[in-house]
């Protein structure tokens, strides 16, 4: 069975956040979810979004590194909204877990101002093209702007970046057509569009 984790931080965009989580479940991947910043709760952590919804996530950030130094995840995702954004950038222990399921080829990827502003501080855009909500490419370092691009979405070898809110079913089902197949993309496709 295929694996993801999304990271979650207070300050989430809710729609770039839990449609990936909604449409690999759909696909049969294990999603975890993963609470990088929010308060504490059992062993898990209530995270709050930008409009002020709040969520349980499966586990902590400390957690599921501790499970998952060898058994990197087939899929990593970091939703946007400005302020989880920079909550997921400040955290030194995700960018570098980020890094490395990047370096296995793992499928990394990051839609809203997370590209810019998570990705941008790390080596993963290096001699990638991508997007994210425009305006923040500037957040990025100065060395990837030029490999921006304002498109719904791009997929890169093993990074996939999203523009924003209005791009986040074509985001999640462009994860599912890579980590399941066109026939799983096609199927869950179809019966989403149904009335």
């Amino acid at each position: 069975m295929k694996t993801a984790a999304v990271f979650f931080a207070d300050g989430f965009e809710e729609i770039e956040g839990l449609s990936p989580v909604d449409y690999l479940r759909r696909a049969g991947v294990e999603v975890t979810t993963v609470g990088v910043k929010g308060k504490a709760f059992n062993d898990s952590m209530i995270v709050t979004s930008s409009h002020n919804i709040p969520i349980i996530t499966d586990t902590t950030l400390d957690a599921y590194l501790a499970g998952h130094e060898s058994d990197l995840p087939d899929c990593v995702v970091c939703p946007g909204g400005s302020v989880g954004a920079d909550n997921l950038a400040a955290n030194d222990s995700l960018l570098a877990f980020l890094e490395k399921c990047n370096a296995a080829g793992k499928l990394t990827t990051a839609i809203c101002a997370s590209p810019a502003v998570v990705f941008g501080k790390t080596n993963i855009l290096l001699g990638k093209k991508w997007t994210c909500y425009p305006g923040m490419e500037d957040n990025a370092k100065e060395e990837y702007i030029p490999a921006y691009y304002n498109e719904v979405f791009i997929t890169d070898d093993n990074v996939v970046t999203g523009r924003g809110p209005g791009a986040s079913e074509q985001f999640a089902m462009e994860l599912v057509r890579i980590l399941c197949g066109q026939e799983t993309h096609d199927t869950i496709r179809k019966g989403s569009q149904q009335r």
